[in-house]
């Protein structure tokens, strides 16, 4: 059995490819259902993000495990296995439970540090956790995740500064305009990006901000808490007419903005230009409407480049996060070795008691012509006989645990004794 994480991230993926692989949130009951039926896996997580689509899982054996996990990806994305299994990372046992540390605490994010991937850790669990695909294997690695990245941002400065994708585009945008001050921005989407696109544009002294949502009451709220305006999203080619930025993430699994809309727009705004920043992964705004004359269209590939020119002094940071999760990882094994041994020694001695007991009773007419103090040395003897016999395949089981040795010792113990 092994943990496996595979899957695709901004690292080495094109942003066209990795916004097809893309599982939605409303989707990932269906997708979590979909993975555990498959042969090889027994317990498994989705973390679908702007910057990676990844699943860990538990698996009866790691080729066979990742075998499944690529064939989920093309057919829940219909996309054919050869477009993307040259981008395919797999890990397997320690290094797997290493990589998800890393993640939760913001090594392996596009802005380095950031926040918010802690919390998309956090929710991918209880969405396996409410839909019962995460069990004995993943639970404990998911919450012991959780616990590293806390301790991360607590130890080290890892996440001073710009700790955030939605920071990092309303900086980007300050940047390309040479500030924000007295600007308009309509923010579209309030899920915890758009809303953190919101937030982190509250104090920019931009002059307006206005927000739009599928949902109108939603828009309301997050208007609502930051002094901005909450306008309907049919009448987006209305607002974009009036607005300098536009600050786009949202959940929707196609553009919502397409060139003819946006070029109709442009030609109303009196050559005045418009600043587009598209964080959203499947991208919120045709990529074609980059061209149209005036508009500047930014998206998670400059964002990615952006962040990579800011991070230097948090660089400093990395070999202090990476001692954190190392001294993890080992407490991490420990504790799991502990767990996966445990059982097999306590099943040993509870077969070894139901024997004594047994034996006891087959002898108990003999043993009826001892008094009490008779009787307790017999027993005295065979429990330490039993004790004796149990100590070494105990010591060693436990010193074996967590290798290929262990894994045949374990195997033979439970062979030879039936448990």
């Amino acid at each position: 059995m092994s943990i496996v994480v595979v899957g695709l991230n901004h690292r080495n993926v094109p942003l066209e490819l990795l916004e097809r692989m893309t599982i939605q949130k409303t989707d990932l009951p269906k997708a979590l259902a979909d993975l555990t039926s498959r042969e090889h896996v027994t317990e498994a997580v989705i973390l679908s993000t702007c910057n990676r689509i990844e699943v860990y899982a538990f698996a009866e054996k790691f080729h066979g495990g990742y075998e499944d996990i690529r064939n989920f990806f093309a057919e829940i994305n219909h996309v054919a296995p050869e477009e993307f299994s040259d981008y395919l990372t797999g890990l397997y046992d320690a290094d797997a439970v290493r990589h998800l540390f890393a993640v939760a605490s913001g090594l392996d994010s596009v802005v380095l540090g950031e926040n918010e991937i802690l919390g998309q850790v956090r929710m991918a669990w209880e969405v396996a956790t409410e839909e019962s695909t995460v069990g004995p294997v993943l639970n404990p690695m998911f919450r012991h995740a959780l616990q590293v990245g806390k301790r991360v941002r607590t130890e080290t400065e890892i996440s001073q500064k710009t700790t955030s994708v939605s920071q990092a585009a309303v900086a980007m945008a300050d940047q390309h305009l040479g500030g924000l001050s007295n600007r308009r921005v309509l923010v579209v989407g309030t899920g915890k990006m758009g809303e953190g696109l919101a937030r982190a544009l509250n104090t920019g002294g931009v002059s307006e901000i206005l927000v739009a949502n599928r949902t109108w009451e939603n828009a309301v709220q997050v208007a609502d808490r930051l002094q901005g305006k909450p306008v309907e999203l049919n009448e987006l080619q209305k607002h974009l007419a009036e607005i300098d930025v536009l600050l786009t993430s949202t959940g929707a699994s196609s553009v919502i903005l397409e060139h003819g809309d946006l070029n109709e727009v442009m030609r109303g705004r009196s050559k005045r230009e418009l600043l587009i920043v598209d964080i959203a992964v499947p991208r919120d705004v045709d990529p074609a409407a980059g061209e149209i004359e005036g508009v500047t269209l930014l998206d998670m590939d400059d964002l990615r480049a952006f962040a990579e020119e800011g991070i230097q002094a948090r660089r400093r940071e990395i070999t202090g996060v990476q001692a954190i999760i190392d001294v993890e990882l080992d407490r991490y094994v420990d504790e799991t070795t502990a767990r996966s041994v445990a059982p097999l020694v306590a099943g040993l001695r509870d077969r070894a008691g139901e024997i004594t007991e047994n034996e006891f009773t087959r002898f108990a007419s003999k043993l009826e012509e001892l008094d009490e103090s008779q009787r307790k040395v017999v027993e005295g003897l065979v429990a330490g006989v039993v004790g004796k016999l149990l100590h070494e395949p105990t010591v060693r089981m436990k010193d074996a645990a967590g290798t290929a040795r262990g894994e045949r010792l374990a195997e033979a113990l439970r062979d030879l004794f039936n448990l």
